[in-house]
């Protein structure tokens, strides 16, 4: 729990001091190099152009990383495996760091800059649209695919978790999905959509926590998030209602004390990066107590 508190905010604080330098760090040029070398040796019907291929792309690394997490586990009053979360999920944050892209779609003064800014800020996942209710769901599923799904399986399989994860998804949502065959893109975005959903079930807890609790609830049920399924669809309707009914009891506030409100540009965008910092917030404060709770007792 401490290795994951240290490693969120040195992530963090990468992204946001050294931006270039993370994006840099978080290439995985030998992970494309991999897939590379499988797309040009495979043969026509072999493993890899399966529905099953993502296994190949992720099994060396993912046995690299149980190797070194288990040689390294008990070892010097446990700093190398300290040092091992530390990199590893610093390495597997962002790439690119949510609250600079959301800041740039909002400073975007004429078309070709946002029509880019927009572009970064979906790199992850969402829709393609430019709407702002499309904005607000590409902040939150990004919020998820950068940080939250990493720290998730971080907490419940160490490192590991974090890369396998990670891999998966540049394979199947990423930038790397034009190197898996049409098969094996399909395969590893079910099996990504399966790690996702309990995730996206935690945001949408901990929207429901730090926002209206009434409104994202029955966002949630009228997007059927109470049903097993690989579709994260409901996280993006919590976050729509849930914005939407902050900014509603902000201006009830402002109109209650006899102002007018501040013009804001973007103000929906604004709230959800708002809301996905609250939860993040709130799952730091959550291990936080339980790394108190481990001291004291």
């Amino acid at each position: 729990m401490f290795t994951t508190l240290v490693a969120v905010l040195v992530a963090l604080a990468l992204g946001h001091v050294a931006p270039a330098a993370a994006v840099a760090l978080r290439g995985f040029g030998f992970y494309r190099r991999w897939l590379q070398w499988l797309d040009a040796h495979a043969a026509e019907n072999g493993f890899w152009r399966s529905r099953q291929g993502w296994v190949l792309a992720l099994l060396p690394w993912v046995l690299g990383v149980v190797l070194l997490q288990w040689a390294l586990h008990g070892r010097v009053f446990g700093l190398p495996s300290l040092l091992l979360g530390v990199a590893t999920l610093v390495i597997c944050w962002g790439p690119r760091d949510l609250d600079r892209d959301v800041e740039a779609v909002i400073d975007a003064d004429d078309a070709p800059t946002r029509h880019a800014a927009i572009a970064q800020l979906q790199s992850s996942g969402g829709s393609l649209h430019e709407y702002v209710w499309s904005l607000v769901e590409a902040t939150v599923l990004n919020g998820l695919r950068r940080w939250f799904a990493v720290l998730f399986w971080f907490l419940l399989l160490g490192p590991v978790g974090a890369v396998a994860y990670r891999l998966l998804a540049l394979l199947a949502v990423g930038p790397m999905r034009s190197l898996a065959t049409l098969d094996g893109a399909v395969g590893a975005r079910v099996v990504l959509g399966w790690l996702e959903w309990p995730v996206a079930q935690l945001m949408s807890l901990s929207m429901a926590l730090v926002g209206n609790f009434d409104t994202a609830y029955k966002a949630w049920r009228q997007a059927h998030g109470n049903q097993w399924a690989t579709s994260t669809v409901f996280l993006g309707a919590v976050a729509r209602a849930s914005v939407s009914a902050e900014l509603r009891e902000e201006a009830h506030d402002y109109s209650d004390a006899g102002m007018v409100p501040v013009w804001r540009r973007l103000p929906e965008l604004r709230d959800a990066m708002s809301l996905v910092w609250r939860m993040l917030l709130l799952w730091m404060a959550a291990l936080a107590l339980l790394v108190i709770a481990g001291w004291v007792t």
